[in-house]
């Protein structure tokens, strides 16, 4: 176990690591439900009101929805300066070390919002920050 839960200085709970993380280490697999992009446009209706939303696209076809079943994979929090990274391999979603991890540093992932939908205010706080958590 690299990691543990607990409040975020960027949004609500994020994840930490617990120990160093090499860089490449697969740190754990993004969990949930599996569900239809018809289901996940549903979904994503009904967390734009409370404005969480813990939905991973895995495919042209099929999300998971971390919300439901998830671990605590779906508490990364976004930077558009992020230190892990998804992996699509087998149908599972896996977050990778982009670089070395440090002891208590927060886990980020740059969530990419398509470009097209709606913008995302952004406030990781970092040099490279974007604005929006949207690709440009």
């Amino acid at each position: 176990m690299y990691t543990t839960v607990r409040d975020s200085p960027i949004h609500g709970r994020g994840v930490f690591a617990i120990q160093a993380i090499p860089r490449g280490t697969r740190i754990f697999e993004y969990t949930g439900e599996l569900i239809t992009r018809e289901e996940e446009i549903q979904r994503e209706l009904e967390n734009d009101k409370t404005g969480v939303t813990y939905i991973y696209q895995l495919n042209d076809h099929e999300s998971i929805d971390g919300a439901y079943g998830g671990n605590d994979s779906r508490f990364v929090n976004h930077s558009c300066d992020p230190n892990v990274e998804g992996v699509i391999e087998d149908g599972h979603i896996y977050y990778v070390a982009l670089r070395d991890i440090k002891r208590d540093e927060e886990l980020f992932i740059d969530y990419a919002f398509d470009k097209d939908s709606k913008r995302e205010p952004c406030h990781c706080g970092s040099t490279n920050c974007r604005g929006v958590m949207n690709e440009m």
